[in-house]
């Protein structure tokens, strides 16, 4: 089975270097610019986090083409930290301890890495389950989740994998 694991492309946030999880932003106009340099063999099946970046991304990667969403794709819940950047928290002590930490601390008000990172990796897991007799399919989803997928299945560090936005990475899983 091969796997396209596509990164949305571009928000507003995005390009402010903003924390956008559960923000359900749009894409901007160079993000919609970033895919129309990408060009992809139709998937057998497409599935998309729900939030809006990656539903467009995926409508206008593969035009026409059904897919499915899959809550548990979704980004991590940022808490207090969401929709800021790094000039908006520089200084504030919350946010210092989670620099401190490697960034392994739960999000103030928001999600763990941990739960975030098995949340994702359980649906991934379920995924290839439920649909054995694929032969390709494409997830349109976020960096995150990306990262959470191939350092669980291909170990080394969860930050070895980050992408920018449309970027991708080829997965090739043998199925007995």
């Amino acid at each position: 089975m091969r796997i396209l694991l596509v990164r949305h492309a571009a928000t507003a946030g995005n390009l402010q270097h903003r924390y956008i999880g559960t923000t359900d932003e749009p894409l901007c106009p160079e993000g919609r610019a970033q895919l129309a340099k990408l060009h992809f063999p139709p998937p057998e099946l497409l599935v998309c986090s729900p939030l809006r970046r990656c539903t467009e991304t995926a409508e206008l990667l593969f035009p026409g083409r059904p897919y499915l969403t899959e809550p548990d794709f979704r980004e991590c819940d940022f808490g207090v930290f969401e929709g800021k950047n790094y000039a908006d928290l520089n200084g504030r002590p919350d946010y210092q301890a989670w620099i401190d930490a490697g960034g392994m601390l739960p999000f103030p008000g928001g999600e763990s890495p941990e739960s975030f990172r098995k949340r994702c990796t359980a649906a991934f897991s379920a995924l290839l389950r439920n649909h054995p007799a694929v032969g390709n399919m494409a997830l349109i989803v976020h960096g995150g989740t990306i990262m959470s997928i191939l350092s669980d299945r291909l170990g080394g560090g969860y930050f070895s994998y980050q992408l920018p936005n449309a970027g991708h990475y080829w997965l090739t899983i043998e199925t007995r």
